[in-house]
């Protein structure tokens, strides 16, 4: 059992070997598509495969380098409106991408995942930088780059690739190293946002038994499905309503 506080933060070199690595699974499933899959719907209503692979492929692209990021960050802004920036960059970069053929698609994803990675950990300055993040119920919180390159743009690719297997019928690749990472880093923010006791029984190979105290709730419950939960893709209720972002 762990505890969750004991859960070390990803570092700037695990936080590359995950963002490779994790690149490399989406675009492996990818790859393997037939072209019926890339039409089927997924659980983000306004993409199908393919827009969301757009999206992660604009995702990719984007931090490669600080004009590129600056440039998606601009067009987004223009697109967002009166909605979240975040909203309007997706928007942008499913778009800018949509004239690709999905073999083109994957080549390039498959070609900018080890660049993005290696640039996303080494800003050392431009990490320090804030941001503001809308979620969805109206939210806004103050993130730092770094989190947002060295933990929200690997889980992002992650959720997608849960997507994109959950809309094909695919089978994950989920392995406890990687994946049980990733999923650990969820479950310590999870519990830093309510601060309440809990056991926690993941099931899967990316699970593990996690705990705070043992007065609190007992949860028992497959890895992917709690992360799905928490980032709103599946009901949640009682402390598996916290949201956490993806």
């Amino acid at each position: 059992m762990i505890t969750a506080a004991d859960i070390g933060p990803i570092s700037r070199p695990e936080a590359r070997t995950l963002a490779e690595a994790e690149t490399a699974r989406m675009v492996a499933v990818l790859a393997d598509l037939s072209p019926d899959e890339w039409a089927r719907p997924t659980d983000c209503p306004d993409w199908d495969v393919r827009a969301m692979a757009g999206h992660v492929l604009g995702m990719t692209e984007g931090f490669t380098g600080l004009w590129r990021m600056a440039s998606m960050f601009r067009a987004g802004g223009k697109l967002a409106g009166d909605r979240p920036l975040i909203d309007g960059v997706t928007a942008h970069q499913v778009a800018a991408n949509a004239h690709l053929s999905t073999g083109e698609l994957v080549t390039r994803m498959a070609a900018a995942g080890p660049r993005q990675a290696r640039w996303r950990t080494e800003r050392p300055i431009l990490r320090r930088m804030p941001m503001k993040d809308a979620s969805t119920d109206g939210t806004v919180e103050t993130w730092t780059m770094g989190y947002v390159f060295e933990v929200i743009l690997t889980r992002d690719t992650w959720m997608h690739r849960v997507d994109v297997a959950r809309a094909t019928g695919r089978e994950l690749d989920l392995t406890p190293a990687h994946d049980g990472r990733i999923v650990a880093d969820v479950v310590a923010e999870w519990a830093r946002r309510h601060g309440r006791p809990f056991t926690l029984e993941l099931t899967g190979p990316a699970g593990g038994t996690y705990t705070s105290r043992t007065d609190g709730a007992a949860l028992t419950c497959d890895a992917i499905e709690f992360c799905r939960a928490l980032a709103g893709r599946a009901p949640g209720t009682g402390l598996l309503a916290q949201r956490v972002p993806f």
